[in-house]
């Protein structure tokens, strides 16, 4: 049976991080049928053979481990070498392997609740592109004999292999890239809560000579969305800030790919200012950012050019490749969740950062931070040195993308009466433009932007609202919200 027919049977489908569904839909059978399937498109690129070494992690979900053993079982399977790298950050695991040429790929559902999960492929030497993707669709995979029961379980005695450590060079990818005293005389809260890199990020602190401060450390799962910050963090951090000083707090998303950064005072940063932050410190000459990014970027003019995607890492790095391939240099990206990638060298100081085109939750929060101290600002003024336009987004969860699929085009027929419908008041004119590049997002003659777009890896529609102002950003959300949640009736 080939790979669409068990994604059409199982419903885990492809989003735009990899297959994701729910955990008990992710059965030991799927998660296997889909690595062989990932395995045999890599052995027809010549990426995978027998004895090939391959490398997976995981994030800190219950159910991870089981889906790692079913990943296991499928390498070993297909004659390869399962290289365990435990349970790391996901740009951890992509450095070690990308180094090493070697495929790779991590069990996570990043920031979904964790009655799902999923797994993220990698090439060997990049991310698992839209292309790839396709292909895998294809490959026939069959289940060997003995090795499952009626219910998909895994029977057959596999175990998951030593712990290869990653971590060390992760850590010192940033220690000799900024110095060990680029932190030095900060103190900073690290949000813990069951974020896999959650210690990682504070010996990376430390590394660099700050003072890490672990906050809110949980044994069980918390679904924290570094797009979409829930109520209770927003709380947190406030809580935080206004009882000790901290310079800064900084957490991350479920497999630490996506930073979250909040300012001395608790107030969470949009991921798409923090990547504009970034890009400026570390040089960038193209920076590759989807669509619903801040145009604040534009703006700011310090890059040479600015080249808008589809939403979704995959889409992000086919573009960064163009540039690259153009030879320009540094070629950076980011994406509205704050995830960073890096397609060329990055030099500063003298100091080289090697490339790794994959999202990265480290990066953009260190360059920050760093830029910050370097220019004698809070973190709080250096982002007050950036045109003023606010984003915020939210999602509306449990709608699903059938539903949202068919509202949008409704809505697309008849932008203004659809509109209305939304609960949009006549004051923010008519509708200037409209960017279909995902989604359907819609510039008014006043400048404030509503963008919608089903998400690709959940039940849920994503809402992106931008404005001159921070007011103007989340009355126009809020409205957005509640008029789109009549669209589940």
């Amino acid at each position: 049976m080939i790979i669409s027919d068990w994604m059409s049977q199982s419903k885990v489908a492809f989003g735009t991080s990899g297959a994701r569904g729910l955990v008990n839909a992710m059965t030991d059978a799927v998660c296997f049928a889909y690595t062989v399937g990932y395995l045999k498109h890599l052995e027809s690129l010549g990426e995978f053979y027998s004895g090939a070494p391959v490398a997976l992690a995981g994030d800190l979900r219950p159910s991870t481990p089981r889906i790692l053993r079913a990943c296991v079982a499928a390498i070993v399977w297909m004659k390869g070498a399962p290289v365990f790298c435990g349970f790391v950050p996901t740009p951890a695991l992509s450095l070690y392997a990308f180094a090493r040429k070697i495929p790779s790929l991590m069990v996570t559902g990043s920031h979904i609740p964790d009655n799902r999960n999923g797994i993220k492929f990698n090439r060997a030497q990049g991310e698992f592109l839209k292309a790839d993707e396709a292909a895998m669709h294809m490959q026939d995979v069959f289940l060997p004999d003995g090795w499952f029961d009626e219910q998909g379980t895994l029977v057959k005695d596999v175990s998951l292999p030593s712990i290869t450590n990653v971590e060390k060079e992760y850590i010192t990818r940033y220690q000799n890239f900024f110095g060990s005293d680029a932190l030095s005389g900060l103190v900073l809260g690290v949000y813990q809560h069951s974020a896999v890199g959650r210690d990682t990020l504070v010996e990376i602190v430390k590394a660099l000579g700050g003072t890490a401060i672990p906050l809110a450390r949980s044994e069980t799962f918390v679904s924290v969305d570094t797009e979409a910050v829930r109520s209770e963090d927003i709380v947190l951090a406030r809580e935080w800030a206004e009882k000790d000083h901290y310079h800064a707090i900084l957490t991350t998303d479920g497999d630490s790919d996506r930073p979250l950064l909040a300012d001395h005072k608790g107030h969470w940063l949009r991921g798409d200012v923090l990547g504009i932050l970034a890009a400026k410190m570390l040089g960038a000459e193209v920076v590759v950012t989807p669509v619903s990014s801040n145009t604040a970027l534009e703006a700011a003019d310090f890059v040479r050019s600015v080249r808008r995607t589809r939403i979704g890492s995959p889409f992000v790095i086919a573009e960064m490749d163009n540039a690259v391939a153009e030879r320009f240099s540094p070629v950076l990206g980011y994406e509205a969740n704050g995830g960073f990638l890096v397609a060329s060298d990055v030099k500063r100081n003298d100091r080289l950062l090697t490339a790794l085109p994959t999202r990265d939750a480290v990066l953009p929060i260190l360059s920050a931070l760093i830029a910050a101290r370097e220019a004698g600002l809070s973190l709080a003024d250096l982002v007050k040195t950036l045109p003023h336009r606010f984003t915020v987004s939210d999602r509306l969860a449990e709608l699903p993308t059938d539903v949202s699929l068919k509202r949008l085009a409704g809505l697309r027929l008849n932008i203004s009466a659809g509109i209305h419908a939304l609960g949009v008041p006549p004051s923010y004119g008519a509708v200037r433009t409209i960017d279909e590049t995902d989604g359907l997002r819609m510039t008014f003659e006043g400048g404030e932007i509503l963008h919608l777009r089903p998400s690709g890896n959940a039940p849920e529609l994503r809402i992106y609202v931008e404005a001159d102002s921070e007011e103007e950003a989340k009355n126009l959300l809020m409205l957005s919200l509640h008029g789109a949640n009549c669209w589940k009736e």
